[in-house]
């Protein structure tokens, strides 16, 4: 769907905090998202017009746009989707993601998300620069180089900032990474929210024919990020029975995006542990030796935070 008018991104931004504010977010994010709406609709500058004319640089010099805004707002208009609503409804999966990319059909998409295991974006990234992709049947080298190069200007242009605050420079010169003790908090108090029946469900249109509303979410802030955390609904997750152990998280600051996955590994040393897909040596650093004294004050700082957002 092409979005052209601010009218419908206003619409997009009013229905995001709606469905925020129906599944118990902080009161400070829906509003974000009432306040991002009504200035949407309130300029006389054509946003896409804008965008095409000098993209997101072009977004921010609104007085009324920040860098946050302007990274949904060029996701909206380049892609035609928003991922941070569709996550929201339901909706999104892998293989919707992986047919974005050009040379993506729906039963690659599917190929590569049943043979690689990978979710998101970034591991498909991962996955077409260690060599793994182009292992898939019917990808091979040069399809697989053709994938990561995709990848980089999509993740570019849709997702990550630079450090210089513009488009084109590498997405690995700029943007902060959450710390691997604030992911495995996230995950903990996530499931044991979910296991006390705390947080609202959603009935996601995939793999739910009967419509029940059985996934858990959770909207929360931790050290300037905006995090959404539900488990996992994809097909090799239900194939595997692991939709109440696999928890997806997904965090957002400032236009920056990163989206990581928490399992119970089942192979090697950390047999048991909970662990971060991609973030596997830090795992294994973090389990082997007590925590150093700045990762446990930021630790027990985010353990006060969970207390206090439980007791507003």
């Amino acid at each position: 769907m092409s979005f052209k008018t601010n009218a419908e991104i206003a619409k997009l931004f009013r229905e995001t905090s709606g469905l925020l504010k129906l599944q118990s977010a902080d009161p400070y994010v829906w509003r974000a998202y009432e306040r991002a709406a009504d200035r949407v609709e309130n300029l006389n500058a054509n946003l896409r017009d804008l965008w095409e004319r000098g993209g997101r640089d072009a977004l921010e010099t609104v007085p009324t746009i920040g860098p946050s805004l302007a990274a949904s707002i060029e996701e909206i208009v380049s892609t035609g989707h928003y991922r941070a609503l569709e996550r929201l409804r339901g909706h999104e999966h892998p293989e919707q993601l992986f047919c974005k990319l050009p040379g993506i059909g729906p039963t690659m998409a599917a190929r590569i998300h049943n043979e690689l295991h990978v979710e998101t974006l970034e591991e498909l990234e991962v996955a077409a620069h260690d060599g793994r992709l182009a292992g898939v049947r019917g990808i091979g080298d040069k399809r697989s180089k053709g994938i990561a190069l995709a990848l980089a200007e999509y993740l570019d242009t849709t997702k990550r900032r630079s450090a210089s605050g513009r488009p084109g420079h590498s997405r690995h010169d700029g943007g902060e990474r959450p710390s691997l003790a604030m992911l495995l908090s996230i995950d903990r108090t996530y499931r044991k929210k979910a296991e006390l029946g705390q947080l609202h469900c959603i009935a996601p249109s995939r793999f739910n024919p009967s419509g029940e509303a059985w996934l858990p979410v959770w909207h929360t802030h931790r050290l300037g990020w905006a995090i959404t955390a539900l488990f996992s609904n994809t097909a090799r997750a239900h194939k595997l029975g692991k939709t109440h152990d696999w928890v997806v998280v997904v965090l957002e600051k400032e236009g920056h995006e990163e989206q990581y996955t928490v399992v119970t590994e089942y192979r090697g040393e950390l047999h048991g542990l909970r662990v971060v897909r991609g973030r596997e040596e830090e795992c294994h650093e973090h389990y082997a030796k007590p925590l150093p004294m700045d990762i446990a004050a930021v630790h027990i700082h985010v353990t006060k935070e969970e207390s206090d957002s439980e007791n507003p």
